[in-house]
């Protein structure tokens, strides 16, 4: 009986046209993605709650459903599939029939359009695989991605890789230079950059076109001296637990900020003691387990950090002895929610969105910098979490007793040239005065001079 019904609703002419018409897109939905061309789009249907994207490639309709109810997810989805499409496209071979007597040789596809957004999405898939192969961080690619969209392909998206010249860039590098500093706007153009060089790679550009120079100004992230230091540390052991005075739906509408997470803490306390004594990066933060620690006694005691590798460097890292102190507190505070196992994030553990957990973390932060009036440094630099990474390498330099650069640059995951160009930029004679007033020893003086004859 069943059956009888369903093979007659299949060949009922109008169920038919109606089960279609649930999957035709809805005219009004129909949006195209801004900067690419318009054969991709996102549209809606009566069939599904979800975005679908459709676009159209060699000649073939690809459709698939974003499996997000937001259009600007929707659209970020339309960007990666129609990438991954042409990255299939292009790499894609047609073997000709031999014919007797001429040499066979493999052709590409058809090649899609070689407008500056195809030559965009080709650039990004072979990033893309960069970052399968470990060359490049994901939050490298991610950077791109929103580049790209933020100010490149909606500028250029439709237009021929031939067509973005010197004066193009120019006009592109003014108008970045009223928003953004002279690094992103650097860093803007080596996207742009790398686009163009696949354009010539592929043939749709035959030299890539010169290049504004800019000259990138460095503006090192304000460390703290010792005495905001202790602070900073006094103010957030004060407002352990206390609620922010801001009221829950300000702080759900501006910082996303769960009713729970709109009280302090203790674990930010721990978090601006962990990093002025370990050299960790705000970002190890998201990612630092137990299994990453080990205590280490011997003839000096600290903590022996293997994180997971961060831009390019996997070196352990040790810390100062302090961090040992902390981190047996934060470890038998969270032991009594049995949130201190192997597998178990250091701070904040229970908050399984880690991309959150770090927002908590910098949201109390900025609040105990307001609270202290130490959110701009003397120079009139906006501080962060990242600034107690800054205080940490100042710290050494200053005070740790005859340490080289090159020791504190692998320990702290970096290089000498960017601790001289940033993290040392803020040490001045006079905080190391005793060091420049010193005098040689008798001993020391007959010692070099013995050695210079």
């Amino acid at each position: 009986m069943l059956t009888h019904f369903t093979a007659a609703a299949a060949n009922d002419p109008v169920l038919r046209t109606q089960e279609r018409e649930r999957t035709v897109p809805i005219p009004s939905t129909i949006t195209p993605v801004p900067g690419y061309p318009r054969k991709l789009c996102v549209f809606k249907m009566a069939a599904s709650k979800y975005w679908q994207v459709r676009c159209w490639i060699a000649g073939t309709t690809y459709r698939r459903s974003t499996k997000t109810q937001s259009l600007r997810m929707a659209q970020s989805f339309a960007r990666d599939f129609y990438e991954q499409l042409l990255a299939q496209s292009a790499s894609s071979r047609i073997e000709p029939t031999p014919i007797q007597g001429v040499v066979s040789l493999a052709t590409t596809a058809v090649k899609p359009q070689l407008t500056f957004a195809a030559m965009a999405a080709q650039m990004m898939a072979n990033e893309r695989a960069r970052v399968e192969r470990g060359e490049l961080s994901s939050g490298g690619l991610k950077i791109m991605r929103n580049r790209l969209d933020a100010h490149i392909l909606d500028r250029w998206g439709k237009l021929s890789p031939a067509e973005i010249d010197y004066s193009q860039l120019l006009t592109f590098t003014q108008f970045l230079s009223k928003t953004f500093s002279t690094t992103t706007v650097s860093q803007y153009l080596v996207v742009v950059r790398k686009i163009l060089t696949m354009a010539v790679a592929v043939g749709a550009l035959d030299k890539l076109p010169e290049f504004p120079k800019i000259k990138v100004q460095t503006n090192s992230r304000g460390a703290f001296t010792p005495t905001e230091y202790w602070q900073i540390m006094r103010t957030a052991r004060k407002l352990q637990h206390t609620r922010h005075p801001d009221s829950e739906l300000m702080l759900r509408k501006n910082y996303r900020l769960r009713t729970p997470e709109c009280t302090m803490p203790p674990d930010v306390a721990w978090v601006i003691g962990f990093m002025v004594n370990s050299f960790i990066r705000p970002s190890d933060l998201k990612t630092l387990k137990h299994r990453h620690v080990e205590v280490v006694r011997n003839d000096n005691t600290y903590l022996r950090l293997t994180l997971p590798e961060t831009k390019s460097h996997g070196r352990p890292i040790v810390t100062l002895q302090p961090a040992v102190r902390i981190y047996q507190q934060l470890t038998k505070h969270h032991s009594a929610k049995n949130l201190a196992g192997p597998d178990n994030y250091l701070f904040l553990p229970h908050l399984r969105d880690r991309a959150y957990a770090h927002c908590v973390l910098a949201f109390h932060f900025n609040w105990i910098l307001a609270r202290t009036g130490l959110k701009l440094g003397a120079h009139g630099q906006e501080r962060s979490l990242y600034s107690l990474r800054h205080s940490s390498i100042t710290f050494r330099l200053l005070y740790g007793q005859g340490i080289d650069l090159l020791t504190l640059a692998r320990n702290a995951r970096t290089s000498v040239d960017m601790i001289n160009q940033h993290y040392a930029s803020t040490v001045t004679g006079e905080q190391n005065i005793g060091m420049l007033q010193s005098r040689r020893t008798r001993q020391h003086s007959q010692l070099s001079h013995t050695v210079i004859s």
